[in-house]
């Protein structure tokens, strides 16, 4: 469960990243994406009622570091393989932006094509 939620809010990381600037060459690592959403687990698994201090600078550290259209893409390709392997609670994960007070520009969805993400 604890990869899932990793997924899940490896996912929501990529919606922020999303909205962030665009660039050329993907620097971001799968590592890296997971590394920041790990603290999210505990909250997208169902276990906890909101998403820590934690998981709210984890997202907001990915968000500014997927500064270029590949690295979001990148992030949101790493996000969206994690979920389809873990069970998470989708409805959990797409609030987490806005109970982190992060702007996206898509939804956090399984069903993102991460290829039309700028």
């Amino acid at each position: 469960m604890r990869t899932s939620t990793i997924w899940k809010v490896v996912l929501f990381a990529l919606a922020v990243q999303a909205a962030a600037m665009r660039g050329a060459e993907a620097a971001i690592s799968c590592s890296t994406v997971i590394s920041d959403l790990v603290p999210c687990l505990s909250y997208v698994a169902g276990s906890a009622a909101n998403p820590t201090a934690a998981c709210c600078n984890g997202v907001k550290a990915l968000n500014a570091a997927a500064k270029t259209t590949p690295d979001r893409q990148a992030a949101c390709k790493c996000i969206k393989s994690a979920a389809a392997s873990y069970k998470y609670n989708s409805g959990k994960a797409g609030k987490i932006p806005g109970l982190c007070g992060v702007s996206v520009s898509f939804p956090i969805s399984a069903s993102v094509n991460c290829n039309a993400i700028h």
